[in-house]
């Protein structure tokens, strides 16, 4: 096939990339190459012939999708968004630049597209109280975080809940810019497919990790924090108690899902669109990533739990991998312990 990917000079997008051309199909490559993804230098390596264009101004972009089968698109403002003055990026890069794209496919006759969607769509994962079931807990509060009280208390008992795995029909709950931003694409595709018309799957990525992560971007996540903190000689921090329970995807996982997300959508029906999480399938907890990330650094430095807190962060968000598996085909191979000890030292971008 003859793929458009867009942001494939990025973390994600050069494994995609990668991914793509070594199973055989013919890659067209857009990228801005935008800082905040980037960090201050451009890829020592981007895929050849790469057109550095804004994918806000994919109107003009006629020549690039002639032949065109699909659409991956990665491009992004990634990172939470620090405060409410960086709703304007979100919602150009995101929400304009993902409009712009699915309107110049109509205009040019591409019905299939493969987006980067992500976990935290969900806002809060879901929860369980042994003794009445599922159960939405309310926020956390800064009284309750401060007396050491972390697990979401029951509505009903007031007991702990224990976390469950989170299917693609949960409610969304978007809780940052980045987040409202990554529910508005999934809406422009639902809203695609059905006037194009055309067919759509957005995949939610969980915490995404790997050699050429950005080390000073908002793609540098918990497990390149904790990386960080060894190479300075001091021992990982951990928020909480350490039991917060997250999903951990190695990048190359994620590259081999989007092959077989865009592998998958040509034969879907126009007029659907479908979510899929994009997970390693083995929970774990923050203080085992951490433990993982200090073995794996050879440095001899065990991390340190703090009982510090954020006000807003989730307890725990897991992802169930069953839908991927069933309809498209997609187990992740590598696992977290391994994945994240090898990261301890794999290569990563200025």
């Amino acid at each position: 096939m003859r793929i458009l990917l867009t942001g494939a000079a990025g973390f994600i997008g050069t494994a995609t990339w990668r991914e793509l051309v070594r199973a055989g199909h013919e890659v067209v490559a857009v990228d801005l190459v935008i800082p905040e993804a980037h960090g201050r230098a451009t890829r020592d390596d981007p895929p050849p012939a790469l057109h550095v264009l804004d994918v806000r101004e994919a109107a003009g972009w006629a020549d690039l999708f002639q032949g065109v089968d699909a659409v991956v698109h990665l491009a992004a403002m990634v990172g939470a968004g620090a405060t409410a003055a960086d709703l304007p990026l979100y919602a150009g890069h995101n929400d304009l630049g993902t409009a712009a794209v699915l309107a110049a496919m109509h205009a040019e006759g591409v019905s299939r597209v493969v987006q980067a969607s992500s976990m935290v769509v969900y806002g809060e994962g879901s929860y369980t109280c042994p003794e009445h079931g599922g159960q939405a807990p309310g926020p956390r509060t800064d009284a309750s975080l401060g007396g050491g009280e972390f697990d979401n208390p029951c509505p009903v008992c007031g007991g702990p809940l224990d976390w469950a795995l989170v299917g693609e029909d949960a409610p969304l709950d978007p809780r940052s810019s980045y987040a409202v931003s990554k529910v508005a694409q999934e809406g422009y595709a639902s809203a695609w497919v059905r006037q194009a018309p055309g067919a759509a799957v957005s995949l939610r990525y969980h915490n995404v990790y790997g050699p050429g992560m950005p080390r000073d971007t908002p793609y540098s996540g918990v497990a390149a924090m904790f990386r960080s903190s060894l190479e300075r000689g001091a021992p990982p921090t951990v928020f909480e108690d350490g039991r917060q329970m997250r999903d951990f995807v190695h990048v190359d996982d994620v590259a081999r899902a989007n092959r077989a997300a865009v592998e998958a959508v040509v034969g879907h029906d126009v007029g659907s669109h479908r979510a899929y999480n994009v997970c390693s399938g083995h929970p774990i907890a923050i203080a085992d990533v951490a433990r993982h990330v200090a073995a794996g650094s050879g440095r001899g430095l065990e991390p340190r739990v703090t009982g510090q807190y954020r006000i807003g962060d989730v307890r725990h968000v897991v992802a169930s991998p069953v839908r991927a598996a069933a309809e498209l085909g997609f187990t992740a191979e590598v696992l977290p312990e391994d994945g994240l000890a090898a990261f301890a030292t794999a290569p990563l971008r200025a």
